[in-house]
């Protein structure tokens, strides 16, 4: 798609605004370019089908960064609760639990069910750390996914895609989709008209966040030469803790906050890891994401809440 130096210099300022898109602002996309409107607004609460992301719950976890991370992702789900329009169905961007351990998923199967909504999970890296890699996971939320884990499905007018980046890991490494799955992606789509909204979502960012961090994925071009024919294409990940975003052309992709503990940005410390924050801060750098799909001049909208606020 082409854009005129106005619809590029909007480009440039909402992707100024992106920094502190987590404050509470609704994101709109139309032709791939964002618009903000602050929570609450008319346009915010426009009516439309709706879902929730959640991401790095680290169910488990017990360090100084959150020695209680069952209890913010309670206090996650109960925003969930709150939210204006009751989502249709949640995604958990993977790492639901820190350690890969049956009572660990028990408790976020048990804590997530509070929100009494459909779950469609991806795994992340610490989820598929078992003595039977990801036989755990595969066995509670992959029974009807192909390979490990990768799945489709089609829900109010759009079509979203589960893929998985997060087996044979090294360390600081990036992550792989591997040609299986690529070749899966491609015949999944190929049905698909030009004109249908796609919702892709991953653990790892399918963009490439912080090489040196291992925060992106070494095959995702060959994905997105996928689904760059596609008006409207959204990508949810996890991972990184914290809010990213990126427009490029019809495709957005965003990053959400984890439940459980923050990670320092880019460039700021000398490696990714949980981030310790005053107490009385915690809440205020872990949240969750809703994301709307309306018919009309607004397709898109995601909205970045915390549990501050």
């Amino acid at each position: 798609m082409k854009h005129d130096d106005d619809t590029s210099l909007n480009r440039r300022q909402a992707l100024k605004c992106a920094a502190w898109a987590g404050s509470g602002l609704v994101w709109t996309l139309n032709g791939g370019v964002p618009g903000s409107s602050l929570v609450g607004s008319a346009e915010a609460a426009a009516t439309g089908f709706s879902f929730v992301q959640i991401s790095d719950s680290h169910i488990g976890f017990n360090k100084p960064a959150n020695p209680n991370p069952n209890a913010t992702l309670t206090e996650a789900i109960g925003k969930i609760g709150g939210l204006p329009m009751k989502p249709a169905f949640m995604i958990h961007t993977g790492d639901i639990t820190h350690l890969s351990r049956p009572n660990e998923f028990d408790d976020a199967d048990q804590l997530i069910g509070a929100a009494k909504l459909d779950v469609h999970y991806v795994p992340g890296e610490h989820d598929v750390i078992d003595e039977n890699n990801g036989a755990a996971y595969l066995s509670r939320y992959g029974k009807l996914s192909q390979g490990k884990g990768w799945y489709s499905f089609d829900r109010g007018g759009a079509h979203f895609v589960g893929l998985v980046n997060v087996y044979d890991l090294k360390a600081g490494g990036m992550g792989n989709l591997g040609a299986e799955q690529l070749a899966w992606l491609g015949g999944d789509l190929k049905s698909k008209s030009a004109s249908t909204p796609i919702v892709v979502f991953a653990h790892i960012p399918l963009w490439t966040v912080a090489p040196e961090w291992g925060w992106g994925t070494q095959d995702s071009a060959e994905a997105l030469k996928l689904l760059a024919r596609f008006g409207s294409v959204t990508v949810l990940n996890g991972h990184i803790h914290q809010i990213a975003q990126k427009v490029e052309g019809n495709m957005t992709f965003h990053t959400a906050r984890s439940t459980a503990f923050p990670q320092p940005a880019p460039g700021s410390a000398p490696a990714p890891g949980p981030q310790l924050a005053p107490a009385d801060q915690l809440r205020s750098l872990l949240g969750l994401s809703s994301v709307r799909l309306a018919h009309g001049k607004q397709p898109l909208a995601i909205v970045d809440s915390t549990l501050a606020g």
